[in-house]
């Protein structure tokens, strides 16, 4: 069963992906539309597919990789759907649907794990903790996403004949606000995060704080974000600059969630 509602999750956000793509060319609402309603079908599969697993092991499904990359992947798809609702802004799903149908594909390359967990693994603290970080990084991707649509048409508005795209993304205001909401919502989240995973270490292995490589990282990572606010806040950083430091933010997040987690090891590692 898991293996299926996983292969359809994985058809129906490469269906969403295409006809984004599509749409971004075409602009026509009948694709738009396609669009919509695979991401929604893709994204009610990979909750049962998270559900399935959950009441199959007992626990949240993300204490390995491959489980990992797919609740990254409904975590995105989740605050999409939402900013979708809100903005009307459909042409921002060929960024952000490509970027969780990429995670989920790539979780392909990586084995289910099932091996035995840490007691502290039956804590309360593992669902919540990883929920509100995942939920903080996939806000960080839609900003991601959001800083290249606005480098691109920026660089598209200083030609002198704008490309292609001019007219189908939104304009750099609506972009620039756009990233810094995603931002100002997955701040908190993350801070949060890190907040809760100091209490469960605590309650795991007697310390609030290892200097362990994922925790030294996460702390880099509110960092950079933290940067991002300031600036934005206190010194009126707007426009380029901002989305350049909201693409750098997402490149710490990556190494954070996949480079320290496959190279760096510790007891943040997978399992």
């Amino acid at each position: 069963m898991s293996g299926v509602l996983f292969g359809a999750t994985l058809f129906f956000y490469f269906l969403a992906t295409f006809h984004y793509i599509l749409f971004l060319i075409s602009q026509r609402e009948s694709i738009g539309k396609v669009c919509q309603l695979a991401t929604i079908v893709g994204f009610a599969l990979n909750t049962m597919f998270l559900i399935y697993g959950m009441v199959s092991q007992g626990h949240v499904p993300m204490t390995n990789i491959r489980e990992s990359l797919i609740f990254f992947s409904w975590s995105i798809v989740l605050i999409y759907l939402i900013l979708e609702y809100k903005w009307k802004i459909r042409v921002m799903g060929a960024f952000i649907i490509t970027i969780a149908f990429v995670l989920i594909l790539l979780s392909t390359l990586f084995p289910p794990g099932h091996a035995p967990l840490p007691e502290y693994f039956s804590s309360g603290w593992l669902g919540i903790h990883t929920t509100l970080a995942f939920l903080a990084d996939a806000s960080f991707a839609i900003a991601f996403a959001i800083g290249l649509m606005y480098i691109i048409q920026e660089r598209q508005l200083k030609r002198k004949s704008p490309g292609a795209f001019y007219r189908r993304l939104p304009p750099l205001d609506v972009l620039d606000e756009l990233s810094y909401r995603a931002i100002i919502m997955g701040f908190p989240l993350l801070t949060l995060a890190m907040l809760t995973g100091a209490i469960w270490a605590d309650s795991a292995w007697g310390s609030y704080w290892g200097w362990e490589p994922k925790e030294i990282w996460s702390l880099i990572t509110w960092l950079v974000y933290a940067v991002y606010l300031h600036a934005r806040l206190i010194t009126g950083w707007r426009g380029r600059k901002a989305a350049y430091l909201a693409v750098t933010g997402f490149l710490v997040v990556i190494f954070t969630f996949l480079g320290v987690s496959l190279l760096m090891p510790g007891e943040h590692a997978f399992r």
